[in-house]
């Protein structure tokens, strides 16, 4: 994204929703609670990853410049181009296996996946660091229905900068359906706070 869309833009920020809903998963979220990496993040040492501040920032629909420019590739070698994105609201997940927030979100991601997917919501995973051996091997764990792309060489990554800090992962990003950034969260995802970001950019 040019400097000039970047300075144009005014962010509102909150903090994390403190409620956190239920999951309807239960087998998914004993996934997380029983995986001993998943558990480091609840400890707040930051063990293993460097964490984001758990923020939240939502950009005003007048306030999100330019659509992003973004191609990346999925580990079966599909090529992924944020320009096939119009239409719909995007979920962009920024993760690693031994990530250990990474790990315990993973389950509410799959949750909300399952909830707005019907509606118009589609998701992709980032993976910054991993094989593809360790890669769907974090999937198959959690069951995560969505493709992620392979962002080893860190082009996505490049391409995202202005949104997601090269140490705060996770870092997930709504899309609207122009293709924009409408939010962010820094750090583990709150799926009711993710839930209502994901509901507002399908209401736009």
């Amino acid at each position: 994204m040019k400097n000039s869309d970047r300075s144009a833009r005014r962010p509102r920020r909150r903090g994390t929703a403190l409620a956190i809903g239920l999951s309807a998963a239960i087998a998914l979220s004993a996934c997380a609670a029983d995986d001993p990496l998943a558990q480091q993040a609840a400890v707040g040492d930051n063990k293993n990853y460097i964490a984001g501040d758990g923020s939240v920032t939502e950009y005003a629909a007048g306030d999100r410049g330019e659509p992003l420019t973004v191609t990346g590739t999925k580990y079966d070698g599909t090529v992924v181009d944020s320009a096939d994105w119009a239409g719909e609201v995007t979920v962009v997940n920024f993760w690693y296996a031994a990530c250990a927030p990474c790990r315990e979100e993973a389950p509410d991601l799959v949750a909300l996946h399952d909830e707005y997917e019907s509606a118009g919501a589609q998701f992709f995973g980032v993976n910054i660091r991993d094989t593809e051996q360790t890669a769907e091997a974090f999937e198959r764990r959690f069951e995560i229905p969505y493709p992620s792309l392979d962002d080893q060489d860190g082009g996505v990554l490049l391409a995202m900068t202005s949104y997601v800090p090269p140490q705060a992962v996770p870092t997930t990003l709504v899309i609207d359906k122009e293709g924009r950034v409408s939010a962010r969260i820094l750090g583990l995802a709150d799926k009711t706070t993710l839930g209502a970001l994901i509901e507002t950019a399908l209401a736009e």
